[in-house]
């Protein structure tokens, strides 16, 4: 009998395969089968299948401590011995590979006793505080102790040892404690081919061997990025999650998905009643295959932080302290508002926002609430600031607003070109993966005005940086396309086959234009021209091509332009429609995708149907029951102009820090100023809830059920953890502010809302909770001609039919150095801060990151006497900040760097309103800037502390959030 993956042998209660279990793989056709006999258990297994794969697959357990299933196997603990016929001694079964009729013994008294003494010398060894341990109960020594009969230890603790070995607290999440190592390597192994920094060594020999963080140093000092692959690969408690140490072992867990960054990880949220105590990534996450970052591992902690909004608060200005209400008081409040304002201004003087935070079923309601019940399309989202001009280059191009592969696709790339992304800091999980094909050999091209870790990743081949001047994407694109076309390195028979060919004809002409060129376009861009060439060459020689991209390529006024660029680069060599290769945008927050895909710009309905199409209207207007306006409303930064102007008077904010996250805060501060009512909806009292009226308590994403859509269109269960701290869902929260407007919206669980997404959204047709139970995840589209879902897009085709090549004019920023503004501010992410730091910085994260600083060159500092950490004044021409200095050799002299994680940093106070032309995306890697010594902070920084502890006071003082809400649930 073979023993393949058997699908029925899944989690209790959950789908997919049990991931503690490797039950191996269906050979492939293509696959030569090996037959052999275990234990009398006949078996046939693909060739190169280790004989422990091969046990576990037909049933057999064989005892094991250094191996893993999800790292290479290393053979050194020896438990896994068996016996082979017409063989010598008792090999590793870990690492013997399967032969034709192989005859393997797993279980003989002979085996028993090896096993034992070897099980005996680690116990020798090791504390004998089991009923004390805190991984009692978990614990893979204790386990295999049990399985190999082990009742008595002969030898004693008077030799040499290593049981005083000193605990090492460093690190905040977790311990290591030595003196509990068995030195299997498992952790140092993970360190390695998991996550990729190689911060783990194994330090001495023989019994002085120790696990070692780089050169003894404590964790924290040491290179390790606390990702927890270490913490998982232990079999022991030697690494320890302090968590677990405090609140015992968990005894029941639910799989759901962080709500951090777009790579989407699947977790087991592993709880002790209803205390949450640890999050382990979940092996049959398709997106993150049991690996994790710092974020999504331990950062949970903000969820119960005691600055948690609690019970509904309304304010009849922002100058009044806040009251405490009921959720039926502050739902009408709200809507006596909405309404009245209306009447007085009129029907399009109200939107809203949606959150990239929030579920897709949530998103979608906020949606089309504002269609609905607010009768205009005033609706929008933060993906106007970060990829709105992903969707619209990608749909003009290739007719899909979306990336083209699975992340697992990286894997199958020959050259990984990365343009404006740091994949370590913003989406580390992924960088994992591809440093993994780094160090098989991939070529790397990184395109950035930042040297970034992916370009240090240990043992690949060394990658090639084109460290561009800000705002040059497009020069570089063009360059890089040229030396394509004009050195022959085309697909011509993709571009024949798949392309249309006039666009195609007009676009290669202006691509050969001498102007193009890298040699003409050096002076633009600052790259020397044969490194462009070098670039060039190696993306487009490369059997498979892959090109990932960050908000350093759509934070700019080109945007859309260099989107459209990156598609013509890849049909032009024809690295579409297969693995391997593909244009990937590398989205920001857990749900951007998803909070576009649901409608959530003013000119598109869910699944960038356009308000415009006749038909498209009658669809919705059938379903919802109401007349929806056939003109696009305003977009984020047409609503800050407009109600400044006086036209645009009341907003409803869902799960948004717009005062922090948009640029020209001043000018996002005196709009939000000039509001009637803004409604906030958000867990925390962020900066823009200090510009509201009303205050709605949110809900995390432990506390609610739904779904994310992640970078890849992988669309993942959210499933509720927690009870909501305030009693309610989001969702829940906008149906019952819709019906307080008087639009019906009757749901009894998020599963009904996907429903209704399903009706509507021609690329989710296929798409319902009992089909993600079943699969796990399903990549969209998924429809009738794709019922699985689709992890390649455009195998065969584009949506528009054939692919249209754009010609991509460059043009200069408006932010240009000059002698007044000298240096060029870009800006980024830093691994252990998210975002606004809204869920970091309430976590001990912060103690890697408590402030934002300016890194600089060591050049312009000392032009301009600056040392290490001193107080910094950054100027721009719409206002100053003032940051500590960091001395960095990351850019080039003439760039300055910062982050934007800490609301009283004011990063972007000096960002300015320039914008993307076709979609007003923000220019935020571009701000001219002057850069001097100062010895106090900035004017709006002052203000900013005053505003901050009145507004602090105000709610304290009055509504005290932080205690256990009496006030009565929504009837």
């Amino acid at each position: 009998m073979l023993h393949y993956y058997d699908p029925s042998k899944t989690d209790p209660g959950k789908s997919g395969p049990n991931p503690n279990i490797d039950y191996g793989t269906p050979p492939s056709t293509s696959e030569t089968l090996v037959s052999l006999s275990i234990d009398g258990t006949d078996i046939a297994v693909p060739e190169g299948t280790s004989v422990l794969r091969a046990a576990t697959l037909a049933g057999i357990n064989i005892p094991k401590l250094c191996a893993s299933d999800n790292l290479e196997a290393f053979g050194s603990c020896r438990m896994c011995a068996v016996e082979i016929e017409g063989r010598r001694g008792y090999p590793a079964s870990c690492t013997t590979p399967v032969s034709e009729g192989m005859a393997v013994t797993t279980q003989n008294g002979k085996l028993a006793k090896l096993r034992r003494n070897i099980m005996e010398l680690y116990i020798s060894d090791h504390p004998l505080d089991c009923l004390t341990c805190p991984a009692n109960g978990n614990c893979e020594l204790q386990d295999v102790a049990g399985a190999v009969g082990l009742r008595e230890v002969r030898y004693g603790f008077e030799g040499e040892n290593h049981l005083d070995a000193e605990v090492d607290d460093s690190n905040p999440y977790f311990s290591f404690d030595p003196s509990k190592c068995i030195v299997c390597s498992r952790c140092v192994r993970a360190c390695e081919e998991v996550q990729g920094t190689f911060a783990l060594t194994i330090d001495g020999r023989g019994f002085d061997s120790k696990v070692s963080a780089g050169q003894n140093d404590p964790f924290m000092d040491s290179e390790c990025v606390s990702c927890g692959a270490c913490v998982q690969a232990c079999p022991t408690s030697t690494l320890m999650e302090k968590s677990v140490i405090d609140a015992g072992q968990p005894e029941h867990s639910v799989v759901t998905t962080c709500a951090y960054c777009g790579v989407g990880c699947s977790f087991k949220a592993e709880m002790k009643g209803d205390q949450l105590v640890r999050m382990v990534p979940y092996k049959g996450g398709d997106a993150n295959h049991g690996h994790s970052c710092v974020k999504g591992r331990f950062a949970f902690g903000y969820a119960t932080h005691k600055d948690r909004i609690k019970e509904p608060m309304i304010r009849d200005s922002i100058n009044d302290p806040w009251k405490v209400v009921s959720w039926d008081e502050a739902i009408e409040f709200s809507a006596k508002k909405l309404r009245d304002t209306q009447a007085k201004y009129g029907r399009e003087s109200i939107g809203g926002i949606t959150s990239s935070r929030c579920t897709n079923e949530e998103t979608y309601l906020v949606q089309k609430l504002i269609r609905t019940a607010f009768g205009n399309n005033n609706t929008d989202t933060c993906a106007r600031v970060c990829h709105s001009p992903t969707g619209f280059g990608l749909k003009t191009t290739m007719g899909e607003s979306a990336g083209t592969q699975t992340f697992d696709s990286v894997m199958k790339a020959d050259t990984i070109v990365v343009i404006g992304a740091n994949p370590t800091d913003a989406h580390p999980v992924f960088a994992s993966l591809m440093r993994r094909r780094l160090r098989q050999g991939a070529k790397l091209i990184v395109i950035d005005p930042r040297r970034i870790d992916l370009l240090k990743t240990p043992h690949g081949t060394e990658g090639i940086h084109l460290p561009l001047r800000p705002g040059t994407n497009v020069a570089m694109v063009n360059s890089l396309a040229h030396v394509i076309v004009t050195e022959g390195l085309e697909d011509k028979a993709f571009i024949e086959s798949r392309c249309e060919s006039r666009q195609y004809k007009q676009w290669r002409e202006f691509i050969c234009e001498e102007r193009n060129s890298p040699e003409t376009l050096e002076a633009v861009t600052g790259v020397p021209a044969e490194r462009v060439r070098e670039a060039a060459r190696a993306y487009g020689e490369a059997g498979n091509g892959a090109i990932y991209y960050g908000l350093g390529v759509t934070e700019h006024s080109q945007g859309s332009t260099m989107v459209m660029g990156i598609a013509n680069l890849a049909m032009a060599t024809g690295n579409i429609g297969r693995e391997g290769v593909g244009v990937n945008p590398l989205r920001g927050q857990n749900n951007v995708q998803g909070s576009c895909d649901m409608g959530s710009f003013p000119h598109e309905l869910p699944g960038y149907q356009h308000v415009g199409d006749p038909a498209v209207r009658a669809k919705f207007q059938d379903s919802w029951g109401v007349a929806i306006d056939d003109e696009p409303g305003l977009r984020i930064p047409n609503m800050f102009d407009a109600a400044i102007a006086g036209s645009f008077k009341a907003m409803y904010v869902q799960g948004e820090d717009i005062a922090q996250s948009d640029p020209n805060t001043q000018h996002v501060e005196a709009a939000l100023s000039s509001l009637d009512c803004l409604i906030v909806q958000d867990i925390f009292l962020n900066e823009t809830a200090k510009y509201a009226h009303v205050l709605l308590p949110g809900s995390t994403f432990l506390e609610k059920n739904g779904t994310f859509t992640n970078a890849e269109r992988r669309i993942n269960r959210v499933r509720k953890v927690m009870a909501p701290v305030a009693g309610l869902e989001d969702w829940e929260v906008t149906m019952a502010l819709s019906n307080a407007l008087g639009y019906p919206m009757h749901y009894n669980h998020p599963s009904e809302i996907m429903d209704e997404i399903a009706r509507l959204t021609p690329t989710f047709t296929g798409v319902s909770y009992d089909k993600l139970d079943e699969l796990g995840s399903i990549q969209w589209p998924c429809n009738e001609e794709h019922p699985g879902g689709t992890p390649t897009m455009h195998t065969l085709d584009f949506p528009i039919g054939k692919g249209k090549f754009a010609v991509t004019e460059y043009v200069a920023s408006e932010e240009k150095a000059n002698r007044k503004f000298p240096l060029l501010l870009t800006t980024g992410r830093i691994l252990s801060q998210y975002n606004v730091g809204a869920q970091t910085r309430r976590t001990e994260n912060s103690q890697w990151h408590n402030e934002d600083v300016l890194e600089i060159h060591p050049s312009d500092a000392e032009l301009r006497g600056i040392r290490e950490g001193d107080w910094l004044g950054i100027t721009s021409r719409v206002g100053q900040t003032v940051l500590r200095a960091r001395i960095s050799d990351r850019m080039l002299p003439g760039v300055v760097w910062t982050t934007f994680h800490h609301p009283g940093s004011g990063a972007n106070v000096i960002t300015t309103d320039s914008s993307d032309w076709a979609t007003n995306c923000p220019e935020y890697k571009v701000t001219a800037v002057q850069v001097e010594k100062v010895s106090q902070p900035s004017e709006w920084q002052r203000h900013f502390e005053q505003f901050d502890q009145r507004q602090l006071k105000l709610l304290k003082s009055e509504a005290g959030h932080t205690e256990p809400s009496d006030a009565p649930a929504l009837k």
